[in-house]
């Protein structure tokens, strides 16, 4: 199969200046724009609860969100994941316990009021209320003065009497799931659903895989760059860096432009693209030091141009043939799936716009900033 029938002829090189300031433009907004917009993490990374529900008849998420928000949930958020036939939603909010500041501070005036507390730590993560009193006190004065309608209690526990003197209670409070169930069933009336699945991600947790997501990108662009200075020449490792940050950038982009969520799939569509775009770089800078071998003495600039040319064809075919894929998840996937296959179609044409127009004129540069150093200076 070939694109081009004859060798092409195009120079990549004569419009690098256009082509990295395009680039740098565009890196530059999504930089700008993180802070000012923020991107739009998901239950993984800022934690929360996550519920996939099902209903037997048909009903959109619409009015699912509606019968949310009017029970309290007001950052609910409903996405149809599946066939439309199969009445499937995630329902994903924020926080994984009913307990917040606020009904601690006032479930300890309450108590307080009725017993007398020597300490009281409000665990607000993981739901519960550890406190101590001076005397024993009755655990269904504390589930009716702790508890309220917005956050109920599971359970009392009578965690017996403390070795330092008084007695030691703890109050478990619902999770989230429970009132978004609560809130549905008074919200949706006349139509029944099912609960498949219920996750928590506490914000601890959240941020600890967040951190290590980013990490994981860190380390595979640095054992890319290793391996590339390994292979070649240590010009040719500063190009597949940049290209590899300027793919991750603009595929960034996407996420803060459309807000679409990002999360650990978001981190798994990154590492893609950045092993993609490796792979085409590497196969120019493979066909460049087979050209420098060959046509010694020829100016590094038409060399890179040459391989790039040469190249060309196999790099359209790879390319197209890769997005050709992503079109029928384009087309009917949903949530999570369509967000990786968009992540993936843009890192697609990034990618091979950087391996010619970033990483190749960037080691160019690198070649002719080497060669000034390595001649004799005038006396």
């Amino acid at each position: 199969m070939r694109i081009f029938k004859n060798k092409t002829s195009f120079n990549f090189i004569g419009h690098q200046r256009v082509a990295l300031f395009i680039s740098s433009l565009c890196c530059v907004a999504v930089f700008a724009g993180i802070p000012l917009v923020g991107f739009n993490y998901g239950v993984d990374f800022s934690g929360g609860t996550l519920v996939e529900i099902q209903f037997p008849e048909t009903v959109s998420a619409e009015t699912i969100k509606e019968a949310g928000t009017q029970g309290g949930l007001a950052d609910l958020q409903v996405q149809g994941i599946g066939a439309r036939e199969d009445n499937s939603f995630l329902l994903r909010l924020g926080g994984t316990t009913q307990l917040t500041p606020q009904h601690a501070a006032q479930a300890e005036a309450a108590i307080r009021l009725q017993a007398e507390l020597k300490s009281f730590y409000a665990d607000l993560d993981n739901g519960l209320i550890n406190l101590r009193t001076a005397n024993k006190v009755d655990a269904e004065m504390l589930n009716r003065e702790a508890g309220t309608a917005e956050a109920a209690i599971k359970e009392v526990r009578e965690l017996g009497e403390s070795q330092s003197g008084g007695f030691d209670y703890q109050i478990v409070f619902s999770g989230m799931a429970e009132k978004l169930q609560t809130a549905l069933k008074a919200g949706l009336k006349e139509q029944k659903f099912e609960i498949r699945r219920v996750d928590y991600v506490g914000p601890q947790v959240g941020k600890q895989l967040k951190n290590k997501g980013i990490a994981a990108l860190i380390y595979a662009a640095l054992a890319i760059i290793a391996y590339i200075a390994f292979r070649f020449d240590f010009k040719f490792g500063p190009g597949a860096l940049l290209s590899i940050v300027h793919d991750m950038v603009l595929v960034l982009g996407y996420y803060l432009i459309t807000q679409r969520e990002f999360n650990l799939t978001a981190v798994a569509a990154l590492l893609t693209v950045v092993g993609y775009s490796v792979n085409d770089t590497i196969v120019i800078y493979d066909r460049i030091r087979e050209e420098m071998a060959r046509l010694k003495g020829k100016p590094f600039a038409e060399i890179v141009n040459l391989s790039i040319n040469e190249t060309l064809s196999r790099t359209i075919l790879t390319s197209g043939v890769t997005a050709l894929s992503l079109i029928g998840l384009l087309i009917f996937g949903v949530g999570e799936i369509f967000d990786f296959a968009a992540a993936m179609f843009i890192g697609i044409f990034v990618a091979t716009y950087s391996s010619i127009f970033v990483a190749s004129p960037v080691t160019v540069w690198l070649e002719k900033y080497l060669d000034k150093d390595k001649k004799p200076k005038a006396i």
